[in-house]
C-alpha cells in the first residue's frame, strides 16, 4: 500500500510541475524582484541570484526556509505545514512550494 501511495504521489507532483508557469516574486525588505521561471524552486532563484536566505532539506520538511507571504497565493507542496497553515495562506517554504497567483510578495 505504501508503494502505491508513493507512486500516487509522485504522478501528482509530476502532473503539477507540468502545470507550472513562471511566476513574480518580489522581496518586500529588499526590493528586488526575480522571475521564477517552472523549472526552478523560488529558493533555487534566490541562491542563483546571490540572495542568502535560510535554508537546509531544500525538500518541504524542515521549514527552515519558511518565509511570510505579504501578498499572492501560494501554492504549498512542502510536508511540513498544518491544513491550518496551508488554508491561511500567511507563510510558505520557498524551497518547493510555488504560488497560485502570477505576483508573490514575501517577507525578505
Amino acid at each position: 500500500m505504501d508503494r502505491l501511495k508513493s507512486t500516487v504521489s509522485k504522478v501528482r507532483q509530476r502532473d503539477e510541475m507540468a502545470e507550472d508557469t513562471a511566476i513574480e516574486v518580489v522581496l518586500q525588505r529588499s526590493g528586488l524582484t526575480f522571475i521564477v521561471p517552472p523549472d526552478k524552486s523560488i529558493l533555487q532563484v534566490l541562491i542563483d541570484e546571490a540572495v542568502d536566505p535560510l535554508y537546509d532539506c531544500q525538500r518541504g520538511e524542515c521549514g527552515i526556509c519558511q518565509v511570510a507571504v505579504l501578498e499572492g497565493i501560494p501554492d504549498h507542496r512542502d510536508h511540513i505545514l498544518s491544513d491550518e497553515e496551508r488554508a491561511s495562506n500567511k507563510v510558505m517554504q520557498i524551497c518547493v512550494s510555488r504560488s497560485k497567483t502570477p505576483r508573490l510578495v514575501i517577507d525578505l
